[in-house]
């Protein structure tokens, strides 16, 4: 697509492993996991009782205290790191600019977290003790609208919610917006926060998750041949994108610049993926191709692989279809975060971002 070039200045994150992009980052160096036994509520009787959960995160230091008591923690999430990436990008949203600023940051969810304890509360006191902020600390867009509140940013927002692809569609939703001259700085990205006994129990029922309760550090194993489902888990991640133009007329360093970006459907099953890999693949294929990279001019390709047996295995297949073209000899390291911090659902695709390599991330692809 012909447009303007887009690039990264800004990175933030709050994870499993560290609540800020440099600790987060050691502890990949470090080799240090996530995993461990749910803290949040008594998982007893649950088929997994593990989980990545985010600690020592205090919201009234990160964040405005009332805006913290005010929002749940998948919104706490998003702005800290949002926070932690616009600082990063050096970025100042102003009156001069704050018309050309916009916000693409989504969630798998919402509030989860909300919801949960205001039904206990309906069930227990009835309904006139429900808190009135139920509903803007439950909607899966109010972390986008919070991050723009925060700016002063009144450009495009919105907020995407396509499961643990959210994130990426954000980057690259945001990067489309660049491209088409609707913004010209985006703050994108993606947040969860849905530790709660019933969405452990749908999972748990599901046989998505790992029941290597006895292990829970090792637990979350994409691509090893005894892995038995992924850990659930929370955070947020954040990335500053802007025109290349704009990013040089205020003396930003461009970090990365995006370059392709695909997308495709499956239209298969509700939760399975296609085995062949099909849908991965096309949308693998069109990054690339908007890109005009080759895929063996690619270094490194950063994959979800959740820990399931048939995710890892399809997304295999479709990595081997899109590079296809290739000798079989050909080799690409692919390694997958959800080694470290366990899938954060939305999250993932904008906290993975902090790695400082090359990114093929659901379609979207990077030159660093």
């Amino acid at each position: 697509m012909a447009g303007r070039r887009v690039v990264i200045t800004g990175l933030g994150a709050v994870t499993p492993v560290g609540n800020t992009v440099p600790a987060t980052w050691a502890s990949f160096i470090a080799g240090r996991g996530g995993g461990g036994r749910i803290s949040r509520f008594d998982a007893a009787g649950f088929a997994s009782q593990i989980a990545a959960e985010v600690r020592g995160f205090d919201a009234e230091k990160r964040l405005d205290p009332r805006t913290a008591r005010r929002s749940d923690p998948f919104i706490q999430y998003g702005l800290a790191a949002a926070r932690e990436a616009v600082e990063h990008a050096g970025l100042v949203v102003d009156e001069s600019n704050r018309d050309r600023v916009g916000v693409v940051f989504g969630s798998g969810i919402g509030g989860l977290t909300t919801w949960d304890e205001n039904h206990k509360v309906l069930a227990e006191r009835g309904p006139r003790r429900v808190s009135p902020l139920l509903i803007p600390m439950l909607i899966g867009n109010m972390a986008a609208g919070m991050v723009g509140i925060e700016l002063g940013a009144r450009g495009p927002n919105k907020a995407v919610q396509t499961a643990c692809a959210t994130s990426a569609h954000s980057i690259g939703d945001g990067m489309r917006l660049i491209q088409y001259g609707e913004a010209d700085v985006v703050v994108a990205g993606g947040s969860e926060a849905a530790i709660v006994p019933l969405t452990v129990a749908g999972f748990g029922n599901m046989r998505a998750l790992s029941c290597r309760n006895d292990d829970p550090e090792h637990a979350s194993r994409p691509f090893d041949r005894e892995r038995d489902g992924f850990v659930i888990g929370e955070g947020a991640g954040a990335v500053v994108i802007e025109a290349l133009e704009f990013a040089e007329a205020r003396g930003a360093e461009p970090l990365a610049e995006l370059v392709g970006y695909g997308t495709s459907g499956d239209g298969y099953h509700i939760a399975a993926p296609l085995p062949a890999g099909e849908g991965a693949a096309e949308a693998m294929r069109s990054a690339l191709d908007e890109a005009g990279i080759a895929p063996d001019d690619v270094d490194y390709i950063n994959a979800h692989a959740p820990s399931t047996p048939a995710g890892d295995l399809a997304e295999i297949r479709a990595i081997h279809r899109a590079w296809s073209r290739l000798p079989s000899t050909t080799r690409c390291p692919t390694p997958s975060a959800t080694s470290t911090a366990s899938p954060t659902w939305s999250a993932k695709s904008g906290w993975t971002w902090p790695c400082p390599t090359p990114s093929v991330s659901a379609g979207t692809t990077a030159r660093w």
